[in-house]
């Protein structure tokens, strides 16, 4: 067992009210070379809800649940919008801190699930002076505790469905799409991202008695240029080949998110809800993980393991150009 003195959770961030919007979406494309328009379209998601994420408040709520089950301080820091890393890191070396554990809030491997968050935390350490040893915690796509909760979320999704139409209903697991290269890259953890959703989505459908091939794993949130391949099927798309297979109800998993942030409400409570009307489909969403109990105490498991070996830093390599942010309308 690891011997740490905090936790911190690390995350993507998120806008809290309408002017925050355009400045974070600055930080999370800055040096990518995403158009303007792209930009302007994103914002307007946020502009629908009010220029809010979710994301901010659902790690305030993890961080709640956290604090009475671990025995250590817990922090919070985000990569592209307050309270950023690097100044929680500062507060943790005020504190005293000397090696925390680090919960990313993504679970599976990948550039930006993995690699961008252990350079995120590198980067922090290094700007502060006497910065603790942060460890980041290991890939927990297949860990019993998010297994449990997202089973207990997909079950209660199912139960929002006609009691006719809940034994056919198909699941349709989601994710976020990447670009086919960096899904499929070569090195330590090529084809790691996409394989380990397929497992998520494995456990989970058995979990709810639906083993075999009941199931798909679709993807969400493409944002790249259309002449770059990316992961398929979109999951609107999707539900439109369900539609003309006979297929009259869906209850959509979100798998590749752990809350509910900006791209679970607008691309599948706005847009994937809509195709489904418009098709005449019966169409429920399973919660995202967020603060289920056995998602929590996961994170309390996960401490106690044996601390994780580093990854090599030719692992989930950053994505060759040309290319858009694959995480645009996150958080």
């Amino acid at each position: 067992m690891a011997n740490y003195d905090a936790l911190v959770v690390v995350s993507f961030g998120g806008p809290e009210k309408p002017d925050d919007v355009m400045p974070f979406l600055e930080n999370v494309v800055r040096g990518r070379g995403v158009p303007r328009e792209r930009l302007l379209e994103v914002e307007a998601h946020y502009q629908r809800f009010g220029g809010v994420s979710p994301i901010n408040d659902q790690c305030r709520e993890l961080v709640a649940a956290l604090k009475p089950t671990l025995g250590v301080p817990v922090y919070w820091g985000n990569r592209n919008w307050h309270p950023f890393l690097t100044d929680t890191v500062g507060r943790m070396a005020a504190d005293g801190v000397r090696k925390a554990a680090a919960f990313v809030t993504a679970a599976n491997a990948g550039f930006s699930s993995c690699r961008q968050y252990l350079d995120d935390i590198a980067g922090a350490v290094g700007q502060v002076e006497g910065a603790p040893e942060i460890v980041k915690l290991r890939h927990y796509f297949d860990h019993p505790g998010f297994i449990a909760a997202m089973a207990d979320h997909t079950e209660r999704a199912l139960a929002e469905l006609p009691a006719d139409r809940r034994a056919t209903a198909r699941l349709v697991f989601t994710a976020h799409s990447v670009p086919v290269t960096m899904a499929r890259s070569a090195g330590p953890s090529g084809g790691a991202y996409e394989a380990q959703l397929r497992a998520t989505a494995r456990l989970v459908a058995e979990a709810v008695g639906r083993s075999g091939q009941d199931w798909d794993l679709v993807w969400q949130s493409r944002s790249g240029p259309p002449q770059v391949p990316w992961l398929e099927p979109d999951v609107c798309d999707h539900l439109t080949d369900l539609h003309e297979d006979g297929v009259e109800a869906v209850v959509l998993v979100p798998i590749g998110f752990v809350s509910d942030h900006m791209e679970v409400i607008y691309d599948l409570d706005v847009e994937a809800a809509d195709r489904a009307r418009e098709l005449g489909m019966h169409l429920t969403r399973a919660a995202t993980a967020g603060t289920h109990p056995r998602f929590v105490s996961m994170v309390g498991e996960l401490m106690a393991e044996p601390e994780p070996l580093m990854c090599a830093g030719t692992c989930c390599p950053r994505p060759q150009r040309p290319q858009t942010a694959e995480r645009v309308a996150a958080g």
